[in-house]
């Protein structure tokens, strides 16, 4: 039977998968095919991946703009942290949909079914599914079709480190990629080496221990899939959604709008800044749509802003102009190394919700090299044992490629399928 089985180590840049570091991914690069110039989308944040990847889409597409975003809520900028548990059901009542094109379980829901566990924030993990056409398991809550809940023996209760990743993979591998009935696609999205990679300093020990840690979870899967019948047409997919910069610095842009007199006070709803970690999107109610031109020039002069992108050109980053998304800046990114010879450094934008970036540990959402720059494998028909394709590939191609494995239409998505051969 055909199948697809994705497994994802939440922000694994590319340069850090080696035989030293990662000595299981490396041995598996022999046996399937490599993707030396894969990338993400922006913000390279993992929600907006999730949805992205779930979808085939740019997020102008699906509609998830960022891990933090605005909604329009009468008449208000609303800002809102995309990784809640209840936001993608929220959007629903807002907006009228969840996301705005179907995900690959809606796409599944009669051709085989879609179970995906995940480890990473609820509201990234529910972006595979938020409407309940298949089976997901997080530790914020387990839910089959129709989102009904789960019963409690057969809830997630992990946590967010090593050992519950590995705990989740173990039951990943018994009922979803082992399953006497498996279903068509087995997606097991791991919080690491992303959440620790957050407060550690980048290329550290304790850094590269949980990069091993992960590399192990990667292998149990590995051995799994490789215990599969001979006639099971397995389509297998390691990757990572985006890469990490180091954190160099942390800027409270709203802060900086109010003090060149373009935001009337922090707390004020004329300008609302999304921060997405070394990026930020910034919103105009319709009243302050005039400062739009002063506000992108006032970004473009400080030495912290990277790619400044104005409405016309938000286009240029699969964005739109949604909810009042008027501007999109990515923080000023280096190639300076940090103390452990990790390279690519970026200033963070100042979180709403309180939490604090750290000083030389790992932070992403911009368009640095190293954010930018996920890793990806796939063996299976279509691709090639041993072999780096080196042509430009993306988070968006791998709903594409997964349903063209399956036999069935990829139309709607903005990706393409990826097996040789493939593409016009």
């Amino acid at each position: 039977m055909r199948r697809a089985i994705l497994v994802v180590l939440d922000g694994l840049r590319r340069d850090l998968v080696g035989p030293e570091t990662t000595p299981h991914l490396a041995a598996f690069a022999a046996r399937a095919e490599q993707f030396s110039a894969y990338g993400t989308v922006f913000p390279s944040c993992t929600r907006v991946v999730s949805a992205s990847l779930a979808t085939g889409c740019l997020p102008a597409r699906h509609g998830l703009q960022g891990n933090t975003m605005v909604l329009v809520e009468d008449g208000r900028l609303v800002r809102h942290d995309a990784g809640r548990p209840d936001f993608l059901q929220h959007k629903r009542r807002v907006t009228g949909r969840s996301l705005a094109v179907p995900t690959l379980a809606e796409r599944l829901r009669e051709h085989g079914g879609a179970v995906i566990f995940s480890n990473v924030s609820p509201g990234a993990a529910y972006a595979h599914d938020p409407d309940g056409h298949g089976r997901i398991y997080h530790r914020a809550g387990s839910f089959g079709r129709g989102r009904i809940p789960l019963p409690e023996a057969e809830q997630l209760r992990v946590t967010l480190d090593v050992a519950g990743d590995r705990a989740m993979t173990e039951r990943f591998i018994a009922e979803a990629a082992l399953a006497a009935s498996p279903p068509a696609l087995a997606l097991l999205w791991l919080g690491e080496p992303d959440s620790s990679q957050h407060a550690l300093p980048l290329g550290s020990p304790e850094h590269l221990a949980v990069l091993k840690e992960a590399d192990r979870n990667a292998k149990r899967v590995m051995d799994a899939v490789a215990q599969l019948p001979d006639g099971d047409d397995v389509l297998f997919l390691l990757g990572s959604d985006h890469g990490h910069q180091v954190v160099s610095g942390v800027i409270h842009i709203e802060a900086e709008l109010v003090a060149a007199g373009l935001k009337e006070s922090l707390d004020s709803g004329d300008v609302v800044v999304a921060s997405n970690g070394t990026s930020a999107l910034i919103y105009l109610h319709p009243d302050a749509a005039g400062r739009e031109t002063a506000i992108t020039s006032f970004l473009t002069g400080q030495d912290w802003a990277g790619a400044v992108l104005p409405k016309a050109e938000l286009h240029r980053v699969g964005q739109s102009r949604d909810n009042g998304l008027a501007c999109a800046v990515a923080m000023r990114a280096t190639e300076d190394p940090n103390d452990f010879g990790i390279v690519g450094t970026s200033c963070a934008a100042k979180r709403s919700e309180g939490k604090e970036d750290v000083i030389g540990a790992g932070q992403h959402g911009g368009l640095g090299a190293a954010e930018q720059s996920p890793f990806l494998m796939i063996s299976g028909p279509g691709f090639s044992a041993g072999a780096v394709r080196s042509e430009a590939a993306s988070v968006i191609d791998i709903a594409p490629t997964i349903l063209a494995h399956l036999g069935l239409p990829a139309s709607g998505t903005d990706g393409n399928a990826l097996q040789r051969g493939s593409r016009g």
